[in-house]
């Protein structure tokens, strides 16, 4: 291989490097990110085709061929640079198609969050969330006022139900139960987070699975449901 093909690999790294380390703060090394690319891009190519008319003595048929070559690499480079939320949008997807709840998360241009959950086989809207340190499935139930944890998942929690007083009266698709008042440090739903909750914990045995309710949905800024989505927009 030529050394301006390795030159030109390593200038290139460098440069997708720059471009991914910026993230979304829409500047890299001073410029809009979008300049910076097309004007690395445009360097990359310069060098190629001034090396390739005056500095490798390679034949003209040949130097199309390469230059074809490098214009199909760097279209293909820029490219997934460009769609890269797409393409993380795609990879959340796929795991949401294959493990149920799982949220589909992304930044939008305003700078915001917006996470997507698609309708399990049982036709609810569940979500797989951190609550502390522990992974905890929710049914996403707008009827619920608050956020109420099973006993199991405000356990592994980490929260002491043995001393909790359930003495709050409840409501549940299970008839009337208790329910007790504790405070959870956060709750990650995807890139949604929420810290010092207050929440309920169900009396051991009366909820199976916990609930998101209303106290969670109403401190977003939208959500929206639309067929076998479900949006939820911060």
């Amino acid at each position: 291989m030529p050394r301006i093909f390795w030159i030109l690999i390593g200038l290139t790294g460098l440069l997708l490097v720059a471009l991914i380390a910026t993230g979304d703060t829409g500047t890299t090394m001073g410029m809009e990110t979008e300049k910076f690319a097309i004007a690395g891009a445009g360097i990359l190519w310069a060098i190629f085709v001034g090396f390739g008319m005056f500095g490798n003595g390679v034949r003209l048929g040949d130097s199309v061929k390469q230059l074809a070559l490098w214009a199909l690499i760097i279209a293909v480079l820029m490219g997934g640079y460009v769609l890269r939320f797409d393409l993380q949008d795609l990879g959340s997807r796929l795991t949401a198609g294959l493990i149920p709840g799982s949220p589909i998360s992304r930044s939008t241009t305003e700078g915001g969050t917006e996470v997507t959950l698609i309708r399990s086989d049982n036709g609810h809207f569940e979500a797989v969330a951190g609550v502390n340190d522990a992974s905890v499935r929710f049914l996403v139930d707008t009827g619920a006022t608050a956020i109420v944890l099973a006993a199991t998942d405000a356990e592994a929690a980490g929260i002491d139900v043995d001393n909790l007083a359930f003495t709050v009266l409840t409501q549940t698709a299970n008839g009337t139960g208790r329910s007790a008042m504790a405070t959870i440090d956060s709750l990650y739903l995807g890139g949604i987070e929420r810290s010092n909750l207050r929440v309920m914990v169900a009396q051991p045995g009366r909820l199976g699975t916990s609930l998101l309710g209303q106290q969670f949905m109403e401190s977003l800024s939208s959500y929206e449901k639309r067929g076998d989505r479900l949006t939820l927009r911060d």
